[in-house]
């Protein structure tokens, strides 16, 4: 026990159980997990709607919890990854308007294989 004792007039010292100025005690903090937010990252258009529609999904897990966020983002990488794909394919075949080179193989509006002298 102590035989200090506050002056007369000096206001008591509270300790963090007590409320301060004699309001209601601050609302504990929760030990819950904080819910989903989001990350406030910007996505800048690339001009290309199939990848720009895809990095759009990626607001998706702005509102999902963390581990909702795997399936956002590995469908996101698999339709980046189909794009990219798509750019390697060779495009199909078009036959063009009489006098344009045709794709290998298309007969051509000018038949050169025999060569025609008098």
């Amino acid at each position: 026990m102590s035989d200090w004792t506050p002056e007369a007039g000096t206001p008591p010292v509270s300790t963090p159980d007590e409320p301060v100025d004699g309001g209601p005690a601050a609302a504990a903090p929760s030990r819950e997990p904080a819910g989903p937010a989001p990350l406030g990252v910007v996505r800048t258009p690339t001009g290309h709607a199939a990848v720009d529609a895809r990095l759009e999904r990626l607001a998706d897990a702005d509102h999902l919890p963390a581990d909702g966020h795997i399936e956002v983002y590995e469908d996101v990488h698999r339709g980046l990854r189909a794009e990219l794909t798509s750019l390697d394919a060779r495009p199909a075949a078009v036959t063009g308007p009489p006098g344009t080179a045709a794709a290998p193989g298309t007969p051509s509006a000018y038949d050169n294989t025999h060569d025609h002298r008098s």
